[in-house]
């Protein structure tokens, strides 16, 4: 690497820093649109402040959000309006969840933090027959179209964060509190470890460092 390349690369991440923006939050509207119409009862593994949840509420009769820091759980209450069909708890992601219970589980930058297997047969395990799962994962790049794609994330990154805070320097969002850490799984092996698990699923590489993961139970 270049001293100019070192030194561009510095100056995007300090312009990055001043600029932020929630890439997991960018996927919510996706998100949505993957989801039916209307649906009983929704899980939000690993909730965070309840972004999602809240807005899962709209679609959704029912939502429960579990995350493992009480801090974050105790804030997503806090931001919650009274009235709202959504409930928090803090929680393993992984225990607890009972059988066919629910009809949307959904899972934003929370699977690289777990055992991956683990997790997805645990999802299949409380998902509903006809239910939907949908997750934003994070992966590690390995191949020319990982490097590629996270290549023309960087300036896209860098204006997305401009224009969405207008221009100006602005505090990390809520939901970004803690950085995430970085992914050990490629992308090739989390597909073949998805479609081992869960027959069928549809997965996606996605500009700014994620992936998409969509699967309907039978």
């Amino acid at each position: 690497m270049t001293a100019l390349t070192e030194r561009v690369l510095r100056g995007l991440r300090r312009f990055n820093d001043a600029h932020p923006w929630d890439h997991n939050a960018h996927y919510h509207p996706w998100i949505l649109r993957q989801l039916p119409r209307r649906a009983g009862v929704a899980l939000d593994a690993g909730c965070g402040t309840g972004d999602l949840a809240r807005l899962l509420a709209g679609r959704v009769g029912r939502v429960e959000g579990v995350d493992a820091d009480p801090g974050i759980v105790a804030r997503a209450r806090a931001l919650t309006p009274a009235g709202a069909p959504v409930a928090f708890r803090v929680g393993d992601v992984l225990a607890g969840a009972p059988r066919d219970r629910y009809d949307v589980v959904t899972c934003v930058a929370v699977l690289h933090h777990l055992p991956f297997a683990d997790a997805l047969t645990a999802f299949r395990r409380c998902l509903a027959p006809g239910g939907t799962l949908v997750v934003v994962g994070l992966f590690r790049p390995r191949t020319p179209t990982d490097h590629l794609l996270g290549a023309a994330a960087v300036p896209l990154n860098a204006a997305v964060g401009w224009l969405r805070n207008g221009g100006r320097p602005a505090p990390r969002p809520v939901s970004m509190s803690a950085r995430t850490r970085p992914a050990d799984m490629d992308f090739g092996d989390i597909v073949r470890e998805a479609r081992r698990i869960l027959p069928g699923a549809r997965l996606r590489r996605r500009l700014f460092w994620r992936y998409t993961l969509v699967w309907r139970r039978p």
